[in-house]
């Protein structure tokens, strides 16, 4: 028997499709990175899972709610304690003599009223929530390592880009100083030129530190030194590549693929149980106690020559006055309840949102790099055209630094509109609960001990050095 309300699963109604008119085609959401066919992600995944702080985190409080619902599960059961004694005096008159004693103690709080049972299954609850956020920062984990990866790869394009459009402005420039020692130009066609072609190269040193940026955040996300990591990324690699065909499916399905969604009705399961639990203190309690003790003179009479004593009985412990506290109790235990309740409805407008957004931002930037790709491509032959009719005459030196920065500008917005086609993707299997389909061992501490046993302590601050006594 318990009091308090009875945890049931919340009935939500979720939408039937998308705003965003996703595919509601069911998404294939394990080691969903490797759909981007890249190994040095698929590497850089594997050491995050295997050495990141955040996962380890998380699979510590998964151990430490392990124990504490086997703690909880402790109660439910009798305790038994057992004490003993050896005394021997001498007065020197009557001679020596001796005495023993042994004896048990047992205790069982019957829990009448369910508080024990309410307080391991607040536990249990508080265990599974701890199994979900492991998998959510799994997740977590995996997005991060994939958008700062991309977007490392987007700036290391850049950087490329500045580099081989600061070098064609510097053969500008060049032609220039030809062309005003010839006398076809002024001096201000060169100093032009020059401007340009340092406005480019002004570009590279704000990139190297973007660079530098997401490499250190794949250092703290991966948990590998940073000269190490550079080792590998410094190797220029292309943009990762999105899937064609990416499926969001059905808005219901994100109750099942979404840790933190779970985790948070695991949580809302956690403090319904925790109001029976206050609840019960409101109901009388009731434990069964007993105790057996024996004394002799020698160790060996101890329950057969000796004296046996022993008792048993109930004890009840009414709650009659205690100035409203446990009502108070019971209240500020529903409070947290609504809280629960509410942030687990939070979490499921919260996942709609993110998977809304990112599917936008995906098929937008679809649209967006096939549109700058044509930019890129008309910018290219408008360059070299200019440049050909600038030395035929035809063309002004203003049109050829008008096409040489258009080019720049495009290529710079198809390298953007590429990395954040990538970032769109890695947002959707985000919101969508994508994440580690392996296996976690979460038995292995960070810290291993050694003997704990009974053994002697050094001294934890080290004592104060001697006094010099010799004379000055």
């Amino acid at each position: 028997m318990a009091v308090g309300p009875d945890y049931q699963k919340p009935v939500v109604l979720a939408p039937s499709k998308w705003n965003s008119k996703a595919s509601t085609q069911a998404p294939r959401l394990g080691d969903w990175w490797k759909n981007l066919h890249d190994p040095v992600l698929d590497q850089l995944v594997a050491d995050g899972i295997a050495a990141s702080p955040d996962v380890a985190t998380a699979k510590a409080k998964v151990r430490q709610a392990r124990a504490n619902y086997a703690s909880a599960g402790g109660v439910l059961y009798p305790s038994l304690d057992g004490s003993g004694s050896y005394t021997r005096s001498d007065n020197g008159s009557t001679g020596a003599s001796s005495q023993s004693s042994l004896g048990f103690k047992t205790q069982w709080e019957l829990d009448l009223f369910g508080a024990n049972h309410r307080g391991v299954e607040a536990a249990y609850y508080n265990m599974e929530a701890a199994d979900e956020q492991l998998r959510g920062a799994l997740v977590t984990l995996i997005g991060d390592i994939a958008t700062n990866y991309a977007q490392l790869r987007g700036v290391q394009a850049n950087i490329a880009i500045a580099q081989r459009n600061a070098a064609s402005q510097r053969q500008t420039v060049a032609l220039t100083r030809n062309q005003l020692q010839a006398g076809h130009i002024s001096q201000v066609d060169l100093l032009s030129a020059e401007t340009q072609a340092a406005s480019t190269e002004a570009q590279i040193p704000g990139l190297r530190i973007s660079y530098a940026t997401y490499l250190n955040n794949l250092s703290v996300l991966t948990g590998r030194s940073s000269s190490a990591l550079a080792a590998v990324l410094d190797k220029t690699r292309p943009i990762p590549s999105v899937p064609r065909k990416v499926s969001a499916g059905l808005p219901a399905d994100l109750l099942l693929s979404r840790p933190d969604i779970r985790a948070a009705e695991r949580e809302y399961a956690s403090s319904t149980a925790s109001i029976g639990q206050k609840q019960a203190a409101l109901y009388p309690g009731i434990s069964l106690s007993g105790d057996i003790n024996t004394g002799g003179a020698k160790i060996g009479d101890l329950a057969r020559l000796s004296t046996i004593g022993w008792s048993f009985g109930p004890s009840l412990s009414v709650p009659i006055f205690n100035g409203g506290k446990l009502n108070a109790d019971v209240e500020a235990a529903r409070a947290a309840r609504d809280q629960s309740f509410i942030a687990y409805r939070k979490a499921i407008l919260t996942a709609l949102s993110e998977v809304e957004n990112a599917s936008v931002s995906l098929n937008q930037n679809r649209l967006r790099v096939a549109q700058q790709q044509r930019i890129v491509s008309n910018s290219r032959k408008i360059n070299e055209l200019t440049l050909d009719q600038y030395r035929a005459g035809t063309k002004s030196f203003i049109d050829v630094l008008t096409a040489q920065r258009d080019l720049l500008n495009a290529e710079t917005g198809l390298a953007q509109a590429r990395t954040d086609l990538v970032l769109g993707y890695v947002a959707l299997q985000k919101a969508l609960g994508g994440g580690w389909n392996g296996r976690i061992d979460v038995s292995k501490p960070e810290i291993v001990d050694g003997p704990t046993g009974p053994h002697f302590v050094r001294p934890a601050i080290p004592a104060s050095p001697a006094t010099d006594t010799r004379p000055s």
